[in-house]
């Protein structure tokens, strides 16, 4: 029996391909369910758990996307025979597939014909396999790269401990994110690390496994390792984590810590990121944005900031941090407004960002940011508008109401009474931006605020805001955000 891997974020797909599986299971095909998976990361670890003969990966799933579940495994277990699936066909993604062996790639909504003859191509490629290949002849390889990240029979790991002169009964794993390729600066780490502890490693695509053999405080470990990483990679947002400390059999917990962490230092990273981009597009859309987008963003924003401080006894540390955010973005709004905090000091300024750290609670801060809020956009529109000259008001104005509506330079022009070249210019003069880099932000904006309704697919949201290919909207929205739709949604 062959067993299958089922990676999808949608319920509905996930039980429509477990139910056919278990029909071909039944008749002739010789297959069995080895796991579901709903994210990039469950997929990892089931793949790591299970080692599944074939898997049927979504590739825009939560998280790691599919496509990165494979670049990840792919050296590890290259034998696995995946197939591909997503809602649109895209000839971009099929050719970041072919490289990491994909074996079929199949549009969304699969019929059930379609899954049993991908199922039937399956079984031939999976009995046509070659013999598994040189690397795990060699038993740090083995080790590294499979053996480690699944549950070890003692004897097993007395092999190893042999194999591998390893000196300790325990230790622990440090998992490192780096540019492909760079064996010369893992050997660096793994010889600092050496100098204190017994290090064995390996390098696969752009993540470097350190096992540490040794009964060490992971803690202490920690400090040493920090320092080492800081020294040799010279700065720079650092993707790893560490795992705790077991015995040979159990490591592969240690190996699922590590993984946890490294994703979740990712993710705060990705999060700080993204809330630079939220402010740096408010900031430049003050005054020149319709105030219901501008309040959507700026909600975003300390929505982000204040989630999960309530202002509560037990939170209180995270309350005093998100204030703090907010101090430092007021500062930012009034500065480009009257230039107080720089080329003009001694402009009037309508109040004091440092009110907000007086704040006792969330709902204290609600009262005192929508009005104050209110007032900035307000005297950012009437500077833009006074200093605007009539034909842009015009044109914006008829931008703001018809965006959605596929509208183009010359119908604005049309509207503001000039030339769609005098238009053009003065978008380029007074806002710094083309017509079509406007309308595409308008959009993005609005998109942006219905993303915070979860009843409303992507695909809706595309169309709601303009776009009638939801691949291009995904691929504006990055451009804009930093992230797709999806990857704003759930961050």
């Amino acid at each position: 029996m062959y067993s299958v891997l089922i990676v999808d974020d949608e319920e509905p797909v996930l039980d429509s391909y477990a139910f056919m599986l278990g029909s071909a299971a039944a008749g002739e095909r010789s297959f069995i369910l080895a796991g579901k998976a709903r994210t990039g990361f469950e997929a990892l670890k089931l793949i790591y758990e299970t080692e599944p003969d074939l898997v049927f990966m979504d590739i825009n799933i939560p998280g790691i996307d599919g496509l990165s579940v494979l670049a990840e495994v792919y050296k590890k277990y290259p034998r696995m025979v995946c197939v591909l699936s997503t809602a649109y066909e895209r000839f971009d993604l099929a050719q970041r597939a072919i490289p990491l062996g994909v074996f079929a790639y199949l549009v969304k909504p699969v019929s059930k014909k379609t899954f049993f003859e991908t199922l039937d191509k399956a079984l031939v490629q999976l009995e046509s396999r070659p013999p598994e290949t040189p690397e795990y002849e060699n038993p740090r390889l083995r080790f590294l790269r499979r053996d480690i990240w699944v549950k070890m029979s003692e004897q097993a790991w007395n092999r190893y401990r042999e194999e591998l002169s390893l000196p300790s009964d325990k230790g622990l794993v440090l998992l490192l994110e780096i540019d492909g390729g760079q064996e010369t600066l893992c050997a660096r780490i793994a010889g600092s690390l050496s100098l204190r502890h017994h290090c064995i490693y390996d390098l696969m695509l752009n993540r470097a496994l350190f096992l540490i053999s040794q009964d060490s405080n992971r803690e202490t470990f920690l400090r040493y390792a920090e320092e080492i990483l800081g020294d040799v990679l010279g700065g720079g947002p650092l993707y790893y984590g560490i795992g705790g400390v077991y015995r040979g059999p159990e490591l592969y917990r240690s190996c699922g810590e590590a993984l946890t962490e490294l994703e979740s230092r990712r993710s705060r990273t990705g999060a700080d990121i993204r809330d630079r981009l939220r402010i740096a597009h408010l900031r430049h859309k003050m005054g020149a944005a319709p105030p219901e987008e501008l309040k959507s963003l700026f909600t975003v924003i300390w929505e982000s900031a204040f989630a999960g401080a309530s202002g509560g006894s037990g939170d209180q540390k995270d309350f005093t941090m998100a204030k703090a955010k907010m101090v430092s973005l007021f500062t930012l709004l009034l500065d480009d407004l009257t230039g107080a905090y720089g080329s003009n000091p001694e402009a009037a300024l309508p109040f004091n960002p440092a009110e907000i750290m007086g704040l006792e609670d969330l709902g204290a801060w609600k009262f005192w940011a929508e009005p104050h809020f209110d007032k900035l956009a307000l005297q950012a529109a009437r500077f833009h508008e006074d200093n605007y000259p009539q034909p842009l008001v015009r044109a914006l104005a008829f931008i703001r109401e018809h965006y959605k509506e596929g509208i183009q330079l010359g119908d604005a022009a049309e509207h503001a009474s000039v030339s769609s070249v005098y238009l053009s210019r003065l978008f380029t003069e007074y806002l710094k931006n083309t017509f079509t880099d406007y309308i595409t932000e308008l959009r993005i904006g609005e998109a942006q605020r219905l993303l915070k309704d979860t009843s409303v697919s992507v695909k809706e949201i595309a169309f709601a805001v303009g776009y009638q290919d939801p691949n291009y909207f995904s691929k504006a929205f990055k451009k804009i955000t930093g992230f797709l739709p999806r990857e704003f949604r759930e961050a």
